[in-house]
């Protein structure tokens, strides 16, 4: 069985990007360190590379990087950190995580909880700790909404009334269709508020949760006679809102009852968890759901008034305010928070039905949602065809594979574009996504499906309209984009030649290098008798050598991007081995340095405490940090798992032989 240095576990809401996303960022990051690492990902289809117990018993340390429930309770014991998908969605931050997890404490008492640490940067806030259990229940209920929309939206496909067997435009498998639709919209709040109880309580918590979600969608029974409570009667519900409060309500209890019969005899277990828990839990939540039934659907109500309210102001306003939540994080909380405001309004348009103010209102904001969330992706396959040159070719084949992501209304593919540019990229994402909401408003477009984008346009009323508006917005934020790349790639140009006049400026400044790997180390750039008494000695040397052979114009600004990453976290490895990388505008071309120091340098934290026999430098310029950079890196990393590889350039004096090793491991 493998045994891996790092396991790990991603998850995300959707379950689409996010947690692949940051599966492959702690990938990387991991082969940065010289590290082996396995990583489980819970996505929508279901938990994939799943860690064995053995794989849990063997690791060094855990990273938890999700916004749903993980079962993070199996890592009982390890050195762990637990933080959003969000947190490790760059190799940079990933890097981080790792290097926290290895720096935790565990506990090596199986009866450790997971979720405690002893250091305070490593707890979660109470502030995850709640999303998290929201978003485990957003995730789940995802899944239901667009099966139930979309159904619903096909049926309309017959005539808008075609499930009403009275109307002229009846069709059977048309109301066939809305009968299964409603039936999985109906199951959105039971299911949000059943795996966000599951989330705290685990499976017992399962039954008061739907239980409170049914309750959340009935409201409280009256008779409208008597005006009392009657089983009969007929209530009034509190919907999406009252389905987030049933289900933490639901998964504290559970906790509570734990506690209460935790004193009962073990041999009792079976009782507890097939009659007690759900016989108590299922009294307890029923009656505070119930009671609380009135205030509930009173700030419901207020809290969609507000929104057709902020309607009643103008379609800028509230176009401004949807495109601006959507286009915030691409996926994110922010994004989510107004995609879900956007499902309960549709939900609620849906039961209406068709030609009410209700569902006119839910149908039009629903379609302005979508609008925002389809458009960011759209800007970087814009930007990245019409300004092609200012691009790398990593971004410009994500940019084109966006085309698909966006069309099919999957913002997640725009985060890596902003994360290399926070600002301007994620105002001009914002300004694209508010402009395409704006006139989705303006246009009156209706959206009766929840999800699909462009594939579920044939039920989108002026639906030509919904296409025009996310296209201008997409247009206008690629052009803002494109501009911006423009100004940066010039910047960058006119660096080059700055630092070596007597040569004509190379693309390699810019883009990734076009020379073959064998390049990068030449023997004039490797030192096998050196002897440094620090670090910070070594990392100098090479910043000097960096200027003497053309490579830098600059050794402070290098030595500076050498001690910014080594402050990030240590780039000493193992066996005597160290990866130090630099990434600087005063860097004009890619290249390794190589300098051996036999009695070893001390003080460079490494992760067997050994001192550094040979250090393997990085030197990239700035505009490729997130290509060449992370393409030599990970090679570099990869060949120091090799033990041939180890024991040649550790034991060699022969510069010409390093060089030689080292660039046939770089092709």
């Amino acid at each position: 069985m493998a045994k891996f240095d790092i396991i790990a576990a991603t998850g995300c809401p959707t379950g689409i990007a996010h947690t692949f996303m940051a599966k492959e960022a702690l990938e990387k990051a991991a082969a940065e360190r010289g590290l082996t690492i396995k990583v489980e990902t819970h996505g929508q289809v279901g938990v994939e590379n799943e860690l064995t117990k053995s794989e849990i018993a063997g690791a060094k340390a855990v990273v938890v990087a999700a916004d749903k429930d993980v079962q993070a309770e199996r890592f009982a014991g390890k050195p762990m950190v637990s933080v959003g998908v969000s947190k490790a969605l760059s190799v940079e931050a990933a890097g981080k995580l790792i290097d926290r997890a290895l720096a935790a404490k565990g506990d090596n008492t199986v009866a450790a909880a997971a979720d405690v640490e002893d250091e305070a940067e490593e707890k979660e806030s109470i502030g995850h700790v709640i999303y998290k259990h929201l978003m485990n229940g957003v995730s789940h209920m995802l899944v239901f909404v667009v099966a139930g929309g979309v159904l619903t939206a096909v049926s309309f496909l017959w005539g808008i009334t075609s499930f009403d067997s009275t109307a002229s435009d009846y069709n059977s498998f048309a109301a066939m269709l809305k009968i299964i639709g409603g039936i999985a919209m109906n199951l959105m709040v039971p299911v949000l508020s059943a795996y966000i109880a599951e989330s705290i309580g685990k499976r017992p918590a399962l039954v008061p949760g739907f239980v409170a979600g049914m309750i959340a969608i009935q409201g409280l029974p009256v008779n409208a006679e008597t005006g009392m409570i009657d089983a009969g009667g007929a209530g009034v519900g509190f919907g999406f809102l009252g389905g987030i409060v049933g289900g933490f309500l639901a998964g504290y209890v559970i906790l509570l009852l734990e506690k209460v019969f935790a004193g009962l005899p073990k041999n009792l277990d079976g009782l507890k968890a097939i009659f007690l828990y759900p016989l108590f839990s299922t009294a307890i939540v029923g009656l505070v759901m119930l009671g609380i039934s009135g205030p509930m659907a009173a700030i419901n109500t207020a809290m969609m008034d507000f929104l057709k309210g902020l309607s009643a102001s103008g379609a800028v306003v509230l176009g401004l305010a949807i495109g601006c939540m959507c286009a915030f994080d691409m996926g994110g909380p922010v994004n989510k928070a107004a995609y879900v405001t956007g499902t309960a309004m549709l939900t609620e348009a849906l039961a209406a039905g068709v030609g009410t103010d209700t569902y006119n209102f839910g149908t039009n904001f629903m379609a302005a949602v979508s609008a925002a969330c389809i458009v960011p992706p759209l800007i970087t396959t814009f930007a990245v065809v019409v300004g092609k040159k200012y691009f790398s070719q990593e971004d410009h084949d994500a940019g084109v594979v966006n085309l698909i992501l966006g069309c099919t209304h999957i913002t997640e593919g725009a985060i890596p574009f902003m994360t290399k540019n926070i600002w301007p990229v994620m105002p001009i994402m914002m300004l694209g996504s508010s402009i395409a909401s704006i006139l989705t408003i303006m246009f009156n477009v209706h959206d009766p499906a929840p999800h699909g984008g462009f594939l579920v346009l044939p039920v989108v009323e002026n639906g030509p309209l919904w296409v025009l508006a996310i296209l201008i917005g997409a247009v206008v934020g690629g052009i803002l984009f494109v501009a911006f790349k423009k100004y940066d790639f010039e910047k960058n140009q006119k660096a080059a030649p700055a630092a070596k006049p007597v040569e004509a400026p190379k693309a390699a400044a810019v883009e990734a290098p076009k020379a073959e790997a064998a390049d990068f180390v030449k023997v004039e750039n490797v030192f096998v008798a050196e002897d440094f008494a620090s670090r910070d000695e070594a990392l100098s040397f090479v910043s000097n050598q960096a200027v003497k052979a053309g490579i830098a114009s600059d050794a402070d600004a290098v030595m500076n991007a050498f001690l910014a990453r080594e402050a990030e976290g240590t780039t000493g490895m193992m066996e005597g081995f160290a990866i130090p990388h630099a990434k600087s505008d005063a860097i004009t071309e890619a290249a390794v340095i190589v300098v051996k120091d036999e009695s070893g340098v001390t003080g460079w934290d490494t992760m067997d405490g050994a001192p550094v026999n040979v250090a393997i430098a990085l030197l990239i310029p700035g505009a490729q940090a997130g290509t060449t950079h992370l393409k030599i890196l990970s090679k570099v990393a990869e060949a120091l798992m090799d033990e041939d590889f180890r024991g040649t350039v550790k034991g060699s004096t022969d510069a010409a032989e390093i060089a030689k090793t080292i660039n046939a491991r770089l092709v």
